[in-house]
């Protein structure tokens, strides 16, 4: 018997049991496409925050230099934090992309 991560839930299971206790999801033997299929959806979902995080970079940016003069005021507030919020929401997706590819391996 031996632990292994249910496809759908991704919590951890025995490899004899019928069903997940978790979600009671079957245990079959299409677990290993099952966790291929859970693998890309969650790279997916990376993917697609880390473009959101650039669209709210440069957002920030467009914002700064709206108008062809730079921003000042309420208008520089809000564009500097825009663009801290997507440059280091950004960096974090990928490096959480980064090792999601690595624990694959």
């Amino acid at each position: 018997m031996a632990l292994v991560n249910c496809p759908n839930c991704n919590k951890r299971m025995s490899s004899l049991a019928k069903n997940c206790p978790h979600c009671a999801t079957k245990n079959s033997a299409d677990n290993e496409s099952a966790n291929r299929i859970s693998h890309i959806k969650r790279t997916n979902q990376l993917m697609t925050q880390s473009f959101l995080a650039m669209t709210l970079f440069i957002a920030g940016v467009v914002i700064w230099f709206w108008g062809g003069e730079a921003a000042s005021g309420p208008r520089a507030n809000i564009a500097v934090i825009c663009s801290v919020f997507g440059f280091v929401g950004y960096l974090i997706c990928r490096i959480r992309l980064v090792l999601h590819k690595r624990k694959s391996v």
